[in-house]
């Protein structure tokens, strides 16, 4: 059975958490968000006690993956609960260690400034780059 390792991030936005999630690969129905936690599910299919709000089942995670989930804090961030094994293995688009939890961030952040000029009324050209790293350009 493998152990989840809890990651925290400052991550607060639960549509641009979305939108980042299928920017690095996953279809809008493959990810769940939920009112209230549920239960995340190991390899086995086995319920674990680890509970999130924004799940990926896991059998879109990877081949005998587990379930990642990202679990709503007192402080509004979300936190990411992620196996050990999937931090290690290579998943669907993994594995889902660090640097996973880096480009995460950046599509995420990239996805919030968008919506944040928008709303103001900017328009947004976004770049990216060769070394995988994106460039926001904003025009009023």
């Amino acid at each position: 059975m493998s152990h989840f390792v809890q990651c925290q991030t400052q991550i607060r936005d639960l549509s641009a958490l979305c939108r980042a999630l299928q920017e690095l690969g996953w279809a809008d129905g493959e990810i769940e968000v939920h009112a209230a936690p549920v239960p995340l599910y190991g390899y086995q299919d086995d319920e674990r006690p680890e509970r999130a709000e924004v799940v990926i089942r896991r059998q879109f995670v990877g081949e005998a993956s587990n379930d990642i989930g990202f679990a709503r804090q007192p402080d509004g961030t979300y936190l990411a609960i992620i196996s050990e094994y999937d931090q290690r293995s290579r998943g669907r688009f993994g594995p889902y260690d660090q640097a996973w939890i880096g480009r995460l961030t950046q599509a995420y952040a990239a996805h919030l400034l968008t919506a944040q000029y928008q709303r103001k009324g900017w328009q947004v050209h976004r770049e990216q780059r060769e070394d995988g790293t994106i460039r926001l350009l904003a025009r009023r």
